[in-house]
Formats: C-alpha cells, sequence, structure tokens
C-alpha cells in the first residue's frame, strides 16, 4: 500500500519514500492495496476496491399475498419470495435471513403491509435470535397500514438478521412488504 508523505511540488504530487512521483491532472485518485488483508486494520482502507469485497447489499420483497398456512410456522419469521438486489449473496432467499459477512455497521430497512386486518401487529428486526428493532401498525380503520423502521446494527462476522412477526397475524395479505439492508462500512 502507498505510504509516505505527500509533497506539492511544481510538477504535481510526489511521495517522499522513494516511490515514483504521482502527478495529478485534475482527475480523482484512489489508491488501493495490491496486496489486501482479510481482516484490515490501522489506516487502511477497509476494503479492496479491485476485489470488491467491501460491497454488501440486499433488499427482497414479498411480491404474493401469503397464506394463512405461510406465516404458521413456530418462528413466525417473514418471508420474501423475490429478490431485487443480492450483492454478495448474503441474504438466503430460502430462510429471508441475512448473513454478515463481516464485521461492520450495517444499515436495515423493512416495510411490513397489513391490508384489511384490524389486529395490531409487530415486526421486529432480530439480531441472534434477539429482537433490536420494531415497528407496529395498529390503526382499526384502515384498510392497509405499514409497519415500518430503519436503524443502524453493529454485526460480527456470521451473525444473523431476519424479520420476524412479535404479534398479531399477516392474514390477509401483505403482498408490498419489503426488507433491505446493507454495509455501511467494516470496523
Amino acid at each position: 500500500m502507498l505510504m509516505g508523505n505527500l509533497v506539492w511540488g511544481p510538477s504535481g504530487v510526489s511521495c517522499q519514500n522513494d516511490t515514483e512521483p504521482i502527478v495529478l491532472e485534475g482527475k480523482c485518485l484512489v489508491v488501493c492495496d495490491s496486496t489486501p488483508s482479510a481482516e484490515p486494520s490501522g489506516n487502511a482502507l477497509g476494503m479492496s476496491v479491485r476485489s470488491g469485497t467491501g460491497r454488501v447489499a440486499f433488499s427482497a420483497i414479498r411480491n404474493t399475498n401469503h397464506e394463512p398456512s405461510e406465516m404458521s410456522n413456530r418462528t413466525m419469521t417473514i418471508y420474501f419470495d423475490q429478490i431485487l438486489v443480492n450483492v454478495g449473496s448474503h441474504f438466503d432467499p430460502a430462510t429471508s435471513i441475512f448473513v454478515a459477512p463481516r464485521k461492520g455497521v450495517y444499515s436495515f430497512s423493512f416495510h411490513v403491509v397489513k391490508v384489511y386486518n384490524r389486529q395490531t401487529i409487530q415486526v421486529s428486526l432480530v439480531l441472534n435470535g434477539w429482537p433490536v428493532i420494531s415497528a407496529f401498525a395498529g390503526d382499526q380503520d384502515v384498510t392497509r397500514e405499514a409497519a415500518t423502521n430503519a436503524g443502524l446494527v453493529l454485526m460480527e462476522r456470521g451473525d444473523k438478521a431476519y424479520l420476524k412477526l412479535e404479534r398479531g397475524n399477516l392474514m390477509g395479505g401483505w403482498k408490498y412488504s419489503t426488507f433491505s439492508g446493507f454495509l455501511v462500512f467494516p470496523l
């Protein structure tokens, strides 16, 4: 990796550590580590631009209304049947569970729709079996309502995140529900 002090000179920029001079001609300069480690430390960028290891994002939707049997499982995990984006393939479409590929700060958002249902629903973002962010939808005088929330979560490599129906039921449809997340930055 390029290390050293940069000095502005008449011909652009040069390094003081016996490397070749770098000339800036009105362009943006990106410095990449040609041999990135698995877990960067110190002043490293934290990801390899060349290999794209820092790219983690997913977005899944419910494209069809659910049937009561789909939410009759004991876990009450909310399932999504269409993947819009799954960069890095860390969201499992079979289980609707996201597994963190590395330690970092992750952003999650969700929007779970209930239709023609007078019961209050509570939806939680669950991290390793524990609810960390919740949202409620409970107005009995509307035909469509959504439990929506978003937040940042610190995750370790291998941590699992998913949505869980904590209260109520989704019978009646949740066709336009979404669940999305991405790595904000690695640690």
